[in-house]
């Protein structure tokens, strides 16, 4: 079990996001976006432990209206679309071993998902070990490769990605999981040495779908508007 007041929380909110323009600090049911993953974070530990990782002026400013004080500035070399995630939590890292903060492990808290609980951060902390590489959120995933994942082969015909294709019912296939986006707990050592896709050691924490909503597009906006006004 690792204490959640001795991660490192970074939370990456770049300012040029294309599929919901903004929406970092799009009001989301009356709050900004990113709002919601930095109380998540300031709920398990001290500010100091929190790093916003922004290249953006206003983004940076509306985090500050948390009272979180927020005294990073990613370079903008990282703020296209093109920087990718280990790029930016290295960077992070680099800021906070520079400051002298003390941490266990990384969490990764994208303010794209809005529904992630402190309890689902706690549950991906409870799996963490020094040998692990990665804690992951999941969920069930919406399309299984068993069973309706296919695949267009050299013949230019669909077949199923994974097995021989006779599984007739779901449940009766292996269980696919798909990363949700909401919680990454990561091994500071392993980040160091290769890409997050490179983790030989992934632990699954899940989630349930109905929590699992990564707002990408205006249409996942219009979603998650509905869910929380009921």
């Amino acid at each position: 079990m690792t204490d959640p007041a001795s991660a490192l929380y970074v939370i990456p909110a770049r300012g040029g996001s294309k599929g919901i323009p903004r929406k970092n600090i799009k009001l989301l049911a009356g709050r900004p976006l990113i709002h919601y993953s930095i109380d998540v974070a300031r709920s398990l530990a001290p500010d100091r432990q929190i790093i916003v990782s922004s290249d953006d002026d206003e983004i940076i400013s509306v985090a500050g209206m948390t009272g979180l004080e927020v005294g990073y500035r990613r370079p903008a070399s990282l703020g296209g679309d093109t920087a990718g995630s280990r790029e930016v939590i290295l960077d992070a890292m680099d800021h906070a071993d520079s400051k002298g903060i003390d941490y266990s492990c990384v969490v990764l808290l994208q303010p794209t998902s809005p529904l992630r609980t402190a309890d689902d951060v706690r549950g991906c902390l409870d799996l963490y070990t020094p040998g692990t590489d990665m804690v992951v959120s999941v969920a069930p995933a919406a399309c299984n490769p068993y069973y309706d994942c296919f695949e267009t082969g050299a013949d230019g015909a669909l077949h199923v990605s994974k097995g021989d294709g006779l599984f007739t019912r779901r449940q009766d296939a292996p269980a696919a999981w798909q990363f949700n986006g909401a919680v990454y707990v990561i091994n500071p050592r392993s980040i160091r040495e290769m890409p997050l896709g490179a983790f030989p050691r992934r632990i699954p924490f899940v989630m349930p779908r109905e929590r699992s909503i990564d707002l990408d597009t205006p249409l996942d906006w219009m979603v998650m508007e509905k869910i929380l006004e009921r």
